[in-house]
């Protein structure tokens, strides 16, 4: 099993999900979070007073997935969340040594 964290931006995150839930992708969790990559923030006019915006608005997504859905997986983030515009985002994949559903006791596979 692996982890994949996508962090994206947020005005994609119902392409994402909707490209996910086609290929059998059950579930993720979202979190709104910000920060800076290459693009190193911005400078907007407030008030007639410049300010520079160092942290981004983003979303991240976690998602654990069998191996045979991984590349799938990350195809479809990938599809799903290019503009072609710097801030697209990144995406991490780690290996999952083990995955517990606290309510039935399952393990493995069986509990994503």
């Amino acid at each position: 099993m692996k982890k994949i964290e996508a962090i994206i931006k947020p005005f994609k995150l119902d392409e994402v999900r909707e490209a996910l839930s086609e290929i059998g992708v059950n579930g993720l969790t979202v979190t709104e979070v910000k920060g800076f990559g290459r693009q190193k923030g911005h400078t907007e006019l407030y008030r007639g007073a410049e300010y520079v915006v160092d942290f981004l608005p983003k979303i991240k997504l976690e998602l654990v997935v069998a191996d045979a859905i991984v590349e799938p997986a990350v195809d479809a983030i990938i599809t799903a969340a290019h503009t072609g515009k710097i801030g697209d985002g990144k995406i991490f994949v780690s290996n999952i040594e083990q995955v517990v559903r606290i309510r039935t006791g399952e393990t493995g596979e069986a509990a994503v």
